[in-house]
């Protein structure tokens, strides 16, 4: 196992599942039983690690459906589960499938999506290591364009016997010292000197930020010509995206050189330096290495391609035809990228369905076998929202706070203002559609439509809600019956 590997299971060493629950629970109300199921599978991830050679391979994720009404936290859940373990992770929706033989992507894309997502996160991580070395690089390469070595300060290349330029070949100098004394200096030398000291002023100068604003000659790299986009059109086999990008990998990529400011040319020249400091291959190895042993797919709105069965006519014989491809995927099976072959057999799979229409019965028996696990997230209540609005980090009032902060004015909340929110949104959810949590945005964009229009106003420098601003602010809501003229 890499040490890259083990470094990030050495993060899941330290997440117990009480732990786990504990993390989610600073971003996530409620949803006890969820947030516990999952807690279980990412912690059986470092499990199985420490789990003897031989049985290792034998231990399969147990993949979960969370099953509960949109705006709930589902697809949250799986989001900061993801961050907190630092496990590659993609969020496909099932409806976007088709099956083989129809025009649309097929079930292997979202293996495909997830070896990208980890490519992406190895290569910050790398960037990570060595970008005090770049930087150091690039401040070398600035001052290369900014001050060019002067022909008098280059070594002079020793001329070929009998070369006839051997004889305008620059002289040694002779320079009078204070005392008298003659002493013989060579031209490059000094010049080589000079160079240096108004190189090191420059160097300061720059790392002072004082140079932004002067132009330098960069080269940059062409991007390619469209004409290969013609060769993938749209609906096109998975598979013609990676011969066409092999294509253009095979052709010799094309610069020219650009006069860009200082502070363009410093991120031109950054992205340059850790294309060669860090190493393809190994950052390809190991982000296949980390989807095999720690991917987790969130497989969204998979309730959509649930229909009743036997009854397979029109678009129903697609959506079964997708349950049956999706499930070698989910059992095991190897999958090619234009990064390598992918097994499989140890990504995480979490589906998730509102399952309003359809039932989880309703999947083909065989993929129901293959999400052992069925946890039930309960609607959202009215206490739910007040919770919501307060206790996260990322708290819908702390953010609407943060905004109206940086216009140099202040946003408060009174519990009996954030009581009537909740109020409303929840009144709302059972009027009309329940969205759940994602009431309170709509909610909160009415309430403090004319407070963000009118900033920045120098009279405006505090505002607080309460329940009598509410109440003005939300009258139309509350007095019409047809709430869909202001929520939507």
């Amino acid at each position: 196992m890499s040490s890259r590997i083990e470094q990030a299971l050495a993060r899941l060493a330290d997440l117990t599942p009480r732990q786990i629950v504990a993390e989610l629970d600073r971003y996530i109300v409620g949803q006890h039983e969820a947030k516990k199921a999952v807690a279980i599978a990412l912690r059986n991830r470092w499990r199985r690690q420490r789990a003897p050679e031989p049985i290792r391979t034998e231990i399969s994720p147990n993949n979960i459906i969370l099953i509960g009404p949109t705006g709930v936290g589902k697809t949250e859940i799986a989001r900061r589960l993801a961050r907190l373990s630092g496990a590659p992770f993609v969020k496909v929706e099932a409806s976007k499938f088709t099956e083989v033989g129809y025009v649309g992507r097929d079930v292997e894309a979202m293996v495909r999506d997830l070896v990208e997502s980890a490519i992406d996160m190895v290569r910050t991580e790398r960037e990570g290591d060595v970008e005090d070395l770049a930087h150091e690089r690039v401040d070398e390469r600035l001052l290369d364009l900014l001050l060019p070595l002067p022909t008098e300060a280059r070594p002079a290349a020793a001329p070929a016997p009998g070369d006839a330029r051997d004889a305008g070949a620059p002289a040694n100098v002779f320079v009078v010292s204070a005392s008298g004394a003659v002493q013989q200096e060579k031209e490059p030398d000094a010049a080589r000197e000079r160079y240096q000291r108004t190189r090191d002023k420059l160097r300061q100068l720059l790392r002072d930020g004082q140079l932004e604003e002067r132009e330098v000659e960069v080269e940059v790299t062409q991007p390619q010509a469209p004409m290969f986009d013609v060769m993938t059109p749209q609906g096109a086999p998975e598979g013609m995206e990676s011969f066409s990008e092999m294509l253009k990998d095979m052709l010799p990529k094309r610069t020219k050189r650009r006069l860009v400011k200082v502070s363009e040319a410093r991120r031109i020249l950054l992205e340059q330096e850790l294309d060669k400091l860090i190493d393809k291959d190994d950052l390809v190895t190991d982000a296949l290495d980390r989807v095999e042993k720690m991917g987790i797919i969130f497989l969204d709105e998979i309730d959509k391609i649930a229909g009743a069965r036997g009854e397979s006519m029109g678009p129903d014989v697609s959506r079964e035809g997708v349950q049956r491809d999706l499930l070698p995927i989910v059992e095991g099976s190897n999958v090619q990228t234009k990064y390598g072959m992918v097994k499989t057999d140890h990504v995480l799979f979490i589906a998730a369905g509102a399952f309003h229409v359809s039932k989880p019965s309703d999947l083909i028996p065989e993929l129901q076998g293959r999400f052992p696990i069925r946890v039930e997230l309960k609607p959202l209540t009215e206490g739910d929202f007040v919770r919501i609005m307060t206790e996260p980090e990322n708290a819908l009032t702390k953010q609407y706070a943060a905004l109206v902060e940086s216009e140099g004015a202040n946003l408060a909340f009174t519990t009996d203002g954030v009581a009537e929110i909740a109020r409303i949104a929840a009144m709302a959810n059972q009027r009309m559609e329940n969205i759940g949590a994602r009431r309170l945005h709509t909610v909160m964009t009415t309430l403090l439509e004319e407070v963000l229009f009118t900033l920045p106003d120098p009279a405006t420098k505090s505002v607080t809600v309460d329940r009598t601003m509410v109440q003005e602010r939300l009258k139309g809501v509350l007095d019409d019956e047809d709430l869909r003229k202001y929520i939507l």
